[in-house]
């Protein structure tokens, strides 16, 4: 994979006023998934009764779009959207030989550290290997502390193997090295293995709080405060469980900052048509990238206890805290360190994954919750809820176990660990600040501090003709990349190699836009390219255009036939594509 210069392939764009880029891998601003028109309209033809080809009379669909559950039909999930569909089916055209005008796809439409290049951490690599495959144990290439792992965690499986199913809420000798995780994490606040549910990830868990929160119809249902901008998961899962939506708005002008007067606001509205019932707080942010400050953390549990909501704290990037004078804080710790009037009533749901952090195996999916506070009798409901899925994989619960129970100074990896660990650390780190000073230095765009996770969310400011004319273009309100996946439509051309991303989700008060998204933290050694959307004659493959070069500064908008991407391969890159639309931006400096 090329690491210098990202020129992209992009399957089509809609940009509105203010256009953000939610950024994931340092790459290129797409679409929202585009409607299935056409798919539904096959779908009415084909369910019309008439006669089959082998002369029997054509049956009507059981399952058709209009009998589906009207609820699935709801979800969005822009990460694995259709626009994740065409990518894949690029893929396999290249892979057939299918001549293109790029020869590879790049993935930046979700946070996958290990398809970007990260190395796996090997002790974490070295247990998973040991119980796979017992036989290795015996081999003298393995270090001693990662078979006597291996060993302890196979005792604890049934039949001595991974293969077996485990308990439904987990192993529970997993379950009780995450309780003194949590313990050691939070200064010594007591956590109890039963409180523990191991998950299929982080997601699988928090879909499962919202079921257990979600009820009612008409003005009773159930409404959950989420930040904006999202992770998509939450608006996906609220859709699919027929909840209502409360959006509350970060303060971009405060670096992100949640305001407790606005979580005020939007609870009062949507006391009007709902029953609010539970806040969600992602801290580290997903995908704004700001650490929550300890006084607002106090903040919202006050607040989470005037107004009687259940708390789920999303932590997934509790180990990625990179700013200055910037630290994690649980909300079990600062829950418990405000005294009993707050820790024996506030609920809370707390959550962790594997797939984050310096670990980033997110393919063996895995992660926990823990519960403060639930009802007892509720949690007997959650425990015969998690039953259903029989059990999390086992594989990723063995991965948990290590994160959680990491080697200690003295044992024979624990050099070579916390060296690998450090120094995925720190290039997320250094890699954070480049993004937030190159973006910053490109005009018509700001970014602010990156302090954790894995994602920058600049601005980019569009003119104002640009901004009519996407509107001409495209009169939906939606936000969709309409026609993005028709195959007549044109590619981009002079591109090389190919990359797709996923939209960001929500909007500001002042109707602002998410156009797509980039991240920063998964690339390795890359110098960003910034893109936004511009238009203009395509010139070579390598050349970097200027915006004066593209439109003249009285029109702000020049047009062209089809879009259109021209990327710098080196270092002083500042890839423009485009179909319509665009923004005043200037070369970067070659200073990387």
């Amino acid at each position: 994979m090329p690491r210098h210069g990202l020129a992209r392939a992009v399957l089509g764009l809609r940009l509105l006023p203010s256009a953000r880029l939610w950024t994931e891998a340092f790459l290129s601003p797409t679409l929202s998934p585009a409607p299935f028109l056409l798919h539904r309209a096959f779908q009415r033809q084909v369910s019309q009764p008439g006669m089959a080809e082998n002369g029997l009379a054509r049956r009507e669909k059981v399952l058709t779009l209009e009998s589906l559950n009207p609820s699935v039909k709801k979800v969005e999930y822009a990460v694995r959207g259709p626009i994740v569909t065409r990518a894949l089916e690029l893929e396999k055209e290249l892979q057939q030989g299918v001549k293109k005008p790029f020869t590879e796809v790049i993935r930046a439409n979700i946070g996958d550290a290990q398809a970007m290049g990260q190395k796996p951490i090997t002790f974490l690599r070295q247990v998973s290997a040991l119980c796979m495959f017992p036989d290795l144990l015996k081999d003298p290439n393995f270090p001693a502390d990662a078979k006597e792992k291996a060993r302890r965690l196979l005792a604890a499986c049934g039949g001595q193997s991974i293969g077996a199913y485990s308990a439904s809420p987990g192993i529970e000798l997993i379950r009780q090295d995450v309780a003194h995780f949590i313990e050691r994490r939070d200064g010594g606040i007591p956590s109890r293995a039963e409180n523990i549910f191991l998950s299929t990830g982080a997601s699988d868990a928090i879909v499962t709080i919202l079921k257990l929160l979600v009820s009612g119809e008409g003005r009773s249902r159930t409404g959950v405060m989420i930040p904006i901008p999202q992770y998509p998961l939450y608006s996906a899962a609220l859709a699919e469980l027929n909840a209502v939506q409360i959006n509350y708005y970060l303060d971009e002008d405060k670096c992100w900052a949640l305001d407790i007067g606005e979580l005020r606001r939007a609870l009062k509205e949507a006391r009007q048509h709902c029953q609010p019932r539970a806040l969600c707080i992602i801290n580290p942010g997903n995908p704004t990238g700001q650490v929550q400050s300890r006084q607002r953390i106090e903040d919202v549990i006050r607040f989470a206890w005037e107004e009687q909501l259940f708390l789920l704290a999303d932590e997934v990037y509790q180990d990625n805290i990179y700013a200055e004078g910037s630290q994690f804080h649980s909300f079990k710790k600062v829950l418990f360190e405000m005294g009993p009037k707050y820790s024996g009533s506030v609920e809370l749901a707390s959550f962790h994954s594997i797939s984050k952090g310096f670990m980033g195996e997110c393919g063996f999916r895995g992660g926990y919750m823990e519960v403060i506070n639930m009802d007892p009798l509720v949690q007997q409901q959650l425990s015969k809820l998690v039953s259903v899925r029989l059990c999390p994989p086992v594989t990723g619960q063995v991965l948990l176990d290590v994160v959680v129970n990491q080697p200690q100074p003295g044992d024979p990896s624990y050099q070579q660990f916390s060296q690998e660990k450090q120094a995925v650390l720190s290039s997320l780190a250094q890699k954070a600040q480049l993004t937030e000073e190159t973006f910053n230095r490109a005009p018509g765009i700001r970014c602010n501090p990156v302090q954790g996770a894995m994602y920058a969310f600049p601005r980019i400011h569009l003119p104002p003709q640009a901004v009519q004319e996407a509107q001409n273009d495209h009169p939906a309100a939606s936000g969709e990349a309409e026609g993005c996946l028709a195959e007549d439509k044109p590619v981009p051309r002079q591109i090389h190699p190919g990359i797709f991303s996923a939209p960001a989700a929500g909007q500001q008060p002042e109707d602002r836009r998410e156009a797509g998204a980039l991240g920063w933290g998964l690339l390795p050694k890359s110098p960003p390219c910034l893109h936004a959307t511009a238009s203009g004659t395509p010139g070579p493959e390598g050349t970097v255009w200027n915006w004066d070069q593209l439109c003249s500064p009285e029109s702000s908008l020049c047009r062209t036939s089809e879009p259109l991407l021209i990327a710098r391969s080196h270092r002083q890159g500042l890839g423009v594509l485009g179909r319509g639309m665009g923004t005043t931006l200037s070369r970067l400096p070659g200073t990387w």
